[in-house]
């Protein structure tokens, strides 16, 4: 028998070709049968797609950024039910607190994003956790997970203060046909991932995966999210719904994470995959955000028929484009529109982390840490 040096470097192991059989690619899951044989994982052999290290280890990390974006999620951590939200409710129950049009703005707004989180997160969970093969980014997919749960009770709980109809908000991606429509189109970016037996490892299934990363970080996150904030923000900055608006202040800057975190993936994946990002998936991607602008444009029009003060649907479909163009840029595309500018340029302000307010001044009394709960 012979004694092992644990000194000894240990050999990493081999990485065969996309999709070859026999590797631990073959399992994403992390949850299949040990190997017992198995050398200790190398940094080498981590990647975001068909990795060939084991999912369960996540040291030694290789993507620094994808851990540090963990680490900003939990700094930015918040609950919904620690912002008052008696101003709102005296404004809304008052007859003259609002217009008609505000009043819509704001209904059709909370009825786009009731449903988009809870659709965003079963994306998380149900594609994109299964098919990214590496731990520090799962990691960060855990705290987005939790996140969008949170954004979810945020708009409950906004519902049930200002004592909304339950069913026309949260149905209202059914009914809506501006909303449908968004709703619809990423969608259907994701039904074939849904399938059980779908695998990446093939150039047509990591493309669809690719696609659908765009999808839903780049166009549904961090274009579709964007005109609802500018609403809500606008009423803040008039000293209007500013319980909503602070809420919404944070979602933003979770949001602006979660933005940051698909691009930094999209981006590695190009890097370390660089056959998937052919010229003609390049124009496709690009057809995507041209699109997903102008369904944009519509939402807008139809939560903005005539606009309030300081917002209307041109600005936001101004902003959709000056956003549409930006995104590109983050991806190394050309941009889809002509030079546009920023009719919000508050909004930068809004999401910038560096310039948050002490968020404690703001919570109510009877916020309860862990530590001071009764476990009885």
């Amino acid at each position: 028998m012979t004694l092992t040096d644990w000194n000894d470097p240990i050999a990493p192991s081999p990485r065969g070709p996309r999709g070859s059989a026999g590797t631990l690619a073959d399992d994403a899951t992390g949850l299949g049968e040990i190997d017992r044989g198995a050398a200790r994982v190398s940094v080498s052999d981590k990647a975001m797609i068909n990795a060939r290290a084991d999912v369960n280890q996540l040291l030694p990390l290789k993507y620094k950024w994808a851990w540090d974006k963990y680490l900003s999620g939990c700094n930015n951590h918040w609950m919904p039910t620690e912002v008052s939200m008696q101003a709102d409710i005296a404004l809304w129950k008052s007859r003259d607190g609002l217009t008609e049009d505000e009043r819509r703005a704001v209904k059709r707004n909370l009825g786009f994003f009731a449903a988009s989180e809870s659709l965003v997160a079963n994306n998380i969970v149900l594609a994109i956790y299964r098919h990214l093969t590496n731990p520090e980014c799962r990691q960060y997919l855990l705290r987005q997970a939790f996140e969008e749960a949170v954004h979810t009770h945020t708009f409950q709980y906004i519902v049930e203060s200002l004592g909304l109809d339950e069913g026309e908000l949260f149905n209202m991606y059914r009914e809506v046909p501006s909303i449908t429509d968004k709703a619809a189109w990423a969608l259907k970016y994701t039904q074939h991932l849904d399938d059980p037996d779908f695998q990446t490892g093939t150039e047509e299934a990591d493309r669809a995966f690719l696609r659908d990363l765009v999808a839903f970080y780049v166009v549904f996150e961090g274009m579709w999210f964007y005109t609802g904030f500018a609403q809500i923000l606008s009423l803040g900055r008039r000293n209007k719904m500013i319980g909503i608006a602070e809420q919404y202040q944070y979602i933003l800057r979770d949001e602006s994470i979660h933005l940051n975190f698909g691009i930094d993936v999209i981006n590695q994946i190009k890097a370390e995959n660089p056959d998937l990002w052919t010229k003609a998936f390049q124009e496709e991607v690009r057809g995507m955000l041209a699109d997903a602008a102008e369904l944009e444009a519509a939402y807008g029009r139809d939560t903005m028929p005539r606009g309030f003060l300081g917002l209307n649907a041109g600005h936001c479909e101004e902003y959709m484009r000056f956003i549409a163009n930006r995104r590109c840029g983050q991806l190394g595309l050309a941009p889809v529109f002509g030079p546009s500018e920023n009719p919000f340029p508050w909004m930068s302000e809004a999401m910038d982390l560096r310039k948050e307010k002490n968020f404690f001044e703001t919570r109510v009394t009877e916020y309860q840490t862990g530590g001071a709960l009764s476990w009885d």
